[in-house]
């Protein structure tokens, strides 16, 4: 009868150990993930001289281009983003205005080439000679938190690259302008701001909104994309008030306060714009007349 008993205190605790585990696995695996941010790329423009001749296409600049192209490609490479690709952005920019909402993104990146520069110099010996040219590019981004429309990043980089050749006795390298070096300067340049262009962005909690309450299911923004899944828990909050600051002239959002927790029940959508997960929510009763005074983070 003592062994039975022993037996059942062990079983028990070994039950309750189980149990903790179940519910704490899966919140330490949501801790583990990291929800995908939303990020379109708006203008990057070509601040310099180089290469506008009489016949230069502003829309079609080879280098506003290139540097585009290496920086969704550097965005893309960390696995932490979602890129948007919206080619007619610098318009819903415009017509946006403070209310960056409408464009789809956590965080709008806007960049320019600010300097370009190249140069060839060459060395002449008796029976050799070596040429080596440099490119030199400056860069200039700024990271625009869509639900705010405020620059919560600026700055500037330059990049540079070179390349030689030699010949002895007539022989060896005699080739021109090497076109790649423009590449490999601006993503110098760029690769510089990155990590910052990263780290800005996950430091701040992942926002969604709620869009609709049908039927007692609560409709939120987001979905597998993002990488949530079911089960995945999140806060409600109730936005705060917004004051004035007398110094600035501008309107400031105080602390919101919490209301209860979504659980993400299934997810559906085709793209990461038109994808929504369907929730459960408990905690005190929202005004389903006033969604959007309302908004969940994932801290």
């Amino acid at each position: 009868m003592l062994i039975n008993n022993i037996d059942m205190k062990a079983i028990k605790k070994l039950l309750s150990v189980m149990m903790v585990l179940m519910v704490a696995l899966p919140m330490a695996a949501q801790g583990e993930r990291t929800i995908k941010r939303k990020v379109a790329i708006g203008r990057f423009s070509n601040e310099t001289q180089y290469a506008k001749g009489m016949f230069y296409d502003k829309e079609n600049d080879p280098m506003r281009k290139q540097a585009l192209d290496i920086l969704s490609s550097k965005l893309a490479a960390s696995e932490k983003f979602i890129l948007l690709e919206r080619e007619d952005l610098d318009i819903l920019v415009n017509e946006a205005g403070a209310d960056m909402n409408k464009i789809g993104a956590d965080y709008i990146i806007l960049g320019s080439i600010t300097e370009f520069g190249r140069k060839t110099e060459g060395e002449q010996k008796v029976f050799s000679s070596t040429k080596t040219q440099t490119v030199e590019a400056g860069v200039s981004i700024r990271l625009v938190e869509a639900s705010t429309g405020l620059i919560i990043y600026s700055d500037e980089a330059k990049g540079y690259a070179e390349t030689s050749s030699k010949q002895t006795m007539g022989l060896g390298g005699t080739a021109g302008y090497d076109a790649t070096l423009s590449d490999k300067a601006i993503s110098a340049a760029l690769s510089q701001l990155v990590e910052n262009i990263i780290n800005k962005c996950m430091d701040k909690p992942w926002k969604s909104y709620i869009l609709s309450v049908e039927d007692g299911t609560y409709i939120i923004s987001g979905g597998a994309s993002q990488g949530l899944v079911a089960g995945d828990k999140f806060t409600v909050y109730k936005k705060g008030k917004i004051v004035k600051n007398p110094q600035t002239g501008m309107n400031v959002e105080l602390p919101g306060t919490k209301t209860g927790e979504i659980t993400i029940q299934s997810s559906f959508g085709d793209t990461p714009e038109t994808e929504l997960s369907f929730c459960s929510y408990e905690g005190e009763a929202l005004d389903a007349e006033n969604l959007t005074n309302y908004y969940i983070m994932d801290k």
